[in-house]
């Protein structure tokens, strides 16, 4: 039997977070930190997975739907999805998960496992396809979010399906911008505290679309899209509510702007750390999502060489990333030595099926 190894990578999201969930843009970079699943098919229809780096193993039948036996079920639920979109199995799969993707700390491990699994799922079936990237995407997207109702948007999916950068719109249908801009090495920062996801998108998200749904019904035409931050003044809101809508408003005009200097193939260093900075201080200022340790993960790169940088995610943890092309290694020893683990890490393509072996 061949061997199929399908692997898909992590990403970052350089500008635009917090976003995607009010239909504003965001700017995304896969990265060369990726997950794979390696193995081959079996004779009967059976995914058998193992997953050393969750410490966990897998054997799922593929042609019948299947209870989920935990909260946030994803490789049964993307069993389920394929199984709904038509896809048949006679065949299954014997296979290792690996990755070097950290893991729960806000560079998408979670979409690049499921990404993969599509992936491998459409070309193991009777159909035998290799979907598009934006298929992978819609359909990871309907197992990781939509089947268990979570808050999160297509970001993660798109980036990490598609790879590469990425301006990806949202309303008023997704539209998706592939950048030119070749960008030098990134040095991304695992500061190992645990996310708190819900609480923080509860807090932000919940806030920020509570206000727009309050304004928009006593001020007609208003849009998250159009309003400029000098408007904000005449609107009654107490001084959290305007920290909230002023840093939504900022951020996405830091992502326009961003938009410009990387529509050009060589964008200047210094201006695009400076954006990052500016980000990063909307993130914590205004949105108070970073914490103690990020912020001295991130004084460290900068004052280790790197141009500029933030937290990555939804925050409350996780991972930070700096911008630090040819100090790369300066740069991961100054974040490890303010408490982090640090590698460097680059612009990668999108999900592949990287070898088949007759």
């Amino acid at each position: 039997m061949n061997e199929i190894r399908v692997s898909t990578p992590g990403r970052i999201c350089l500008f635009g977070e917090h976003q995607d969930y009010l239909g504003l843009p965001v700017i995304s970079c896969a990265i060369s930190r990726r997950v794979t699943i390696s193995g081959t098919p079996t004779p009967s229809p059976v995914l058998s997975l193992d997953l050393p780096d969750i410490r966990k193993k897998i054997a799922l039948p593929l042609n019948r739907p299947l209870p989920y036996r935990e909260e946030r079920d994803y490789l049964r639920s993307t069993c389920n999805i394929m199984h709904r979109a038509g896809y048949t199995f006679h065949n299954g799969f014997s296979g290792l998960v690996k990755g070097d993707i950290p893991i729960n700390s806000g560079t998408s491990s979670s979409s690049a496992l499921i990404c993969s699994l599509v992936a491998l799922l459409a070309r193991l079936s009777d159909q035998a396809l290799d979907l598009e990237p934006m298929e992978i995407a819609r359909l990871a997207h309907q197992a990781e979010v939509l089947e268990f109702a979570e808050p999160g948007g297509m970001m993660d999916h798109i980036s990490t399906a598609l790879g590469g950068i990425l301006y990806i719109q949202f309303q008023p249908d997704v539209a998706i911008a592939r950048l030119p801009s070749r960008l030098g090495t990134f040095v991304l920062g695992d500061s190992r505290e645990p996310k708190d996801t819900r609480g923080i998108l509860h807090r932000v998200k919940n806030g920020v679309l509570d206000i727009v749904s309050r304004l928009a019904v006593s001020n007609p035409g208003f849009s998250l899209r159009s309003v400029d931050r000098s408007e904000l003044k005449r609107f009654d809101l107490s001084n959290e509510e305007h920290d909230l809508l002023d840093g939504a408003l900022h951020n996405r005009d830091l992502t326009r702007q961003a938009l410009q200097l990387l529509q050009q193939e060589g964008a200047p260093e210094r201006r695009f750390g400076d954006l990052l900075n500016q980000h990063q201080n909307v993130l914590r200022e205004q949105l108070k999502i970073s914490t103690a340790r990020i912020d001295r993960m991130l004084a460290a790169a900068l004052a280790a060489g790197a141009w500029g940088g933030k937290i990555n995610g939804s925050g409350g943890g996780g991972c930070m990333f700096a911008y630090a092309p040819g100090c790369s290694e300066k740069v991961a020893e100054a974040i490890e030595g303010a408490g982090g683990k640090a590698c460097a890490i680059y612009g990668d393509g999108g999900t592949r099926i990287e070898k088949t072996f007759p």
